[in-house]
């Protein structure tokens, strides 16, 4: 990171996220994890009851919650990624549903990730602290002594320094300590980065071998359900046009070979023939398009652009690409920012919001509709299929849709 970029830096806010993921630390891991801790502790001392099952049963249920939680504010704050772990395989009955949830490594981790964060938070709000006091303090040190004598030390610290070289020294420390601070802050909370990838995402060998296994799935089915929709098309569609077209010329052929042609009769079925011709034509690009648009060609920005200019709602775009994407990551954001708006138009939640940037070595898509709200991820629903989408390519979506909206799906792409 160069001296440019040291400056400008605060002026980007990711410092003031840091800060504010720093000052938030402390009381928010206190708050979260006492009350589990004791949940737990009283479900132990109840567990030859059944209450106390319950309670532990509740209590790991909360902590992937709060394990959820965490991941949401990490990606706002730090701006890290974790991708969300499956969900608990939950089977019918009671006594299964305790039996899985005690069982949920997820849940275990998400409470191993509150308890670790509790020393690690602390240890960062207090350097985070010193850094800050310590470099303002500083700073001005010198002025406090041509203002209050050179026998006078600030309040906040005794820096002892005898001398208005040592002062003046101290002063240029500080300040310089002050220009590195978000860097230095970055290192700390990169602790915490580390923490919330290794304990609130899928880790296990066994659960990625797991999650790799659907995408492909999920990728086979997908391809092969487009290959038959694609036969069925042309069959259907392009085929039975040029058939007709075949027949039409045939019959026209015939008719000149009769040697006395009827001129509107050759006139209709020529027109006939070319009508099938351009339906043919009409069918194969509109084919052609569903499996890779053209304007994505020009790039993901011009296609989205292209896309939303058509789009039944209003919709407003912002583009922070640092550089292409595969092809293959273009064609499903394209195909999914579609999907999104085009289920915006059908309830009617407009205006929509479309934003694509690249954050680290993911690409995220965020399109933000005014409508009712209420949208989740249903077995077999429209964001369901979405999810299978991005699966394949090792990608995430999340929903945020309460009550009365706005409804915000965010998609993570690897690059």
């Amino acid at each position: 990171m160069n001296l440019r970029d040291l400056l400008v830096t605060p002026l980007r806010g990711r410092l003031w996220r840091e800060l504010a993921w720093v000052l938030l630390g402390v009381p928010l891991t206190l708050l979260t994890l006492l009350p589990l801790l004791l949940g737990l502790l009283l479900g132990v001392v109840t567990t030859p009851l059944l209450i106390g099952l319950l309670l532990l049963g509740g209590c790991l249920l909360a902590a992937r919650t709060l394990g959820a939680a965490h991941r949401r504010l990490a990606r706002g704050l730090l701006g890290v990624t974790v991708p969300a772990p499956r969900p608990a395989a939950l089977e019918p009955g009671l006594w299964r549903w305790i039996r899985g949830r005690l069982g949920d490594a997820v849940a275990w981790r998400c409470l191993a990730y509150l308890v670790l964060r509790l020393p690690l938070s602390l240890a960062m709000l207090a350097m985070t602290t010193a850094l800050v006091l310590y470099g303002v303090a500083g700073t001005f040190y010198t002025l406090w002594r041509l203002m209050f004598g050179d026998h006078q030390v600030m309040p906040v610290f005794d820096i002892g320094t005898r001398g208005w070289p040592a002062a003046v020294a101290v002063s240029l420390f500080a300040a310089l300590l002050l220009v590195v601070t978000p860097v230095l802050v970055h290192v700390l909370t990169g602790a915490d980065r580390l923490l919330a990838r290794g304990l609130l995402g899928p880790v296990t060998l066994s659960e990625r071998v797991r999650d790799l296994e659907a995408s492909r799935a999920v990728a086979v089915d997908d391809a092969t359900a487009r290959l038959r929709r694609i036969e069925r098309d042309l069959h259907d569609g392009a085929q039975a046009h040029l058939v007709a077209l075949t027949m039409k010329l045939g019959i026209a052929a015939d008719e000149l070979a009769g040697g006395e042609p009827d001129p509107d009769r050759l006139r209709t079925l020529v027109s006939a023939a070319h009508g099938n011709a351009t339906r043919a034509l009409a069918e194969l690009r509109d084919l052609a398009r569903g499996i890779h648009p053209p304007a994505l060609d020009a790039g993901l920005d011009v296609a989205l652009r292209t896309l939303t200019a058509s789009a039944a709602l209003p919709v407003s775009t912002e583009f922070a690409l640092a550089r292409r994407a595969p092809v293959a990551v273009e064609t499903i954001a394209y195909f999914t920012a579609a999907e999104l708006l085009a289920n915006a138009g059908k309830y009617g939640a407009g205006p929509v919001d479309l934003a694509v940037s690249t954050v680290e070595d993911r690409l995220r898509l965020v399109v933000t509709d005014q409508g009712p709200g209420g949208a989740e991820i249903r077995p077999g629903g429209g964001l369901a299929g979405l999810v299978d989408r991005v699966g394949t390519v090792d990608g995430h979506l999340e929903v945020d849709s309460p009550a009365g909206g706005p409804t915000v799906v965010t998609v993570h792409i690897p690059l």
